[in-house]
């Protein structure tokens, strides 16, 4: 079977947990991960020891959160006062765990099933083989030269998507649209400052997922990363993160048996206030 996992953030023991009521077998089960491995939760550094130590049952892309660890380990970036990565960074197989992280996707396309993997979403402009063809271009720059990728990853501009950006422009685009975007206008201008309900944001703006003319509605994207939202399977998308450090759960769906889901109630280590 196929499970795919909503956002961890550093909660291990609600992950193994979850695991164990699913009945996860390394023999016959592979797992989706939607991104956010660490960061805000108490045990990132388990989060990110145990799935990694999965291997093939995993697939794992990259979240904002997992993006900011290692521009905190390979781009000189400062860590934040909320971040809760000490534990990672002073780990004696640190270098390890970042080289690990450093090769996962930012998109996993399943073709043959139609299924698409991000950690936050897509603007109506991009296919599902669009999106991916870009993230490939995030990927290769990172991995050519991280500390001059992650230096320049940060920013909201550019805010629209065209075939012209190019350079940095073009990468931080990228960025932005598949680890932050929740909601944009039907043109494709994304407003990255949106954290809460869809409800709270100005009339010009929409789900990234329910604006009708996007490309990509011909698959089945599978995301995380708004908690705020939190499940949703409608519009041919699948959103999983459903709060688990807010004090949420953390959520599991049977990718092979449409409907199968088990959601385990969370601790909840951060509070919104």
């Amino acid at each position: 079977m196929r499970y795919a996992i909503g956002d961890i953030q550093g909660c291990a023991a609600e992950l193994r947990a979850l695991l164990a009521r699913i009945g996860f077998s390394a023999d016959r089960d592979q797992l989706w991960f939607v991104g956010d491995l660490v960061n805000r939760g108490p045990r990132s550094l388990e989060a990110l020891r145990y799935v990694r130590s999965l291997e093939d049952n995993a697939v794992v892309v990259l979240g904002n959160h997992d993006l900011h660890l290692l521009a905190i380990a390979l781009g000189g970036e400062s860590a934040r006062k909320a971040d809760t990565l000490d534990e990672v960074l002073a780990a004696p197989d640190r270098d390890e765990l970042i080289e690990w992280l450093l090769h996962r996707p930012l998109a996993h396309f399943d073709a043959e099933r139609g299924e698409l993997l991000v950690h936050a979403g897509l603007v109506p402009q991009w296919t599902a083989s669009q999106a991916v063809e870009l993230a490939r271009e995030v990927e290769q720059a990172l991995r050519r030269d991280a500390r001059a990728f992650l230096q320049r990853m940060y920013g909201d501009r550019p805010d629209e998507w065209h075939e012209t950006l190019s350079g940095v422009e073009r990468l931080r685009f990228t960025v932005n649209v598949l680890t932050r975007l929740r909601m944009c206008t039907p043109a494709g201008r994304i407003d990255l400052r949106i954290k809460g309900p869809p409800g709270e944001a100005r009339s010009d703006l929409r789900p990234w997922f329910e604006i009708a003319q996007r490309q990509s509605r011909d698959v089945r994207i599978i995301f995380g990363h708004w908690s705020a939202l939190g499940y949703v399977n409608a519009h041919n998308v699948v959103c999983l993160d459903t709060g688990c450090v807010w004090g949420g759960s953390l959520t599991a769906l049977n990718l092979d048996r449409p409907g199968e889901r088990v959601s385990l109630p969370c601790a909840g280590y951060r509070s919104a206030g």
